[in-house]
């Protein structure tokens, strides 16, 4: 029997099988003993390890969410299954980020940013049921900096935040 593609992390969100296998890697890199713990701070060289360049608000707002372990004396432990929590997160947040820019530059026209009349462009293509009032308040809510347009980080920041 072949093997699955995908399995299911603890809260639900898919990983495929090469992801897990990176992710169990990681987390064996820095579990020298075998123990099935690494030191909490350990997860910034972790995650730099797959890829990732956390902030150090970031890494503290990570490592809020874990059960308060620790060991003897007192220092932070993250067990895989939490490991494995952060880093599922974390993947799909970069997947994230990646098909908002995708989308940005599906839409974006030929000034490298978008404009009015592109996003009712995307929008009539779409068939999207909204009127013009709604597309310039919600254009003019995404132009942060007033200057007709809607740039790449503009973008991104009004997407993640709907």
């Amino acid at each position: 029997m072949a093997p699955k593609a995908r399995s299911k992390a603890r809260h639900g969100s898919e990983l495929s099988t090469e992801q897990e296998a990176e992710i169990k890697d990681a987390f064996d890199l820095f579990d020298t003993d075998a123990s099935g713990v690494i030191d909490a701070k350990e997860l910034k060289v972790a995650l730099r390890a797959l890829g990732f360049e956390p902030k150090k608000e970031e890494l503290k707002k990570l490592l809020s969410r874990l059960d308060e372990s620790s060991n003897s004396q007192g220092q932070m432990m993250l067990e895989y299954h939490e490991f494995l929590r952060i880093m599922t997160f974390k993947m799909h947040e970069k997947d994230s980020k990646e098909q908002i820019q995708r989308a940005f530059e599906l839409i974006r026209g030929p000034s490298g940013q978008i404009c009015f009349e592109d996003l009712k462009r995307t929008v009539n293509e779409m068939g999207a049921p909204w009127g013009h009032e709604e597309l310039e308040e919600m254009f003019s809510y995404a132009d942060t900096n007033g200057n007709g347009f809607v740039d790449k980080e503009e973008f991104v920041r009004i997407i993640q935040r709907y």
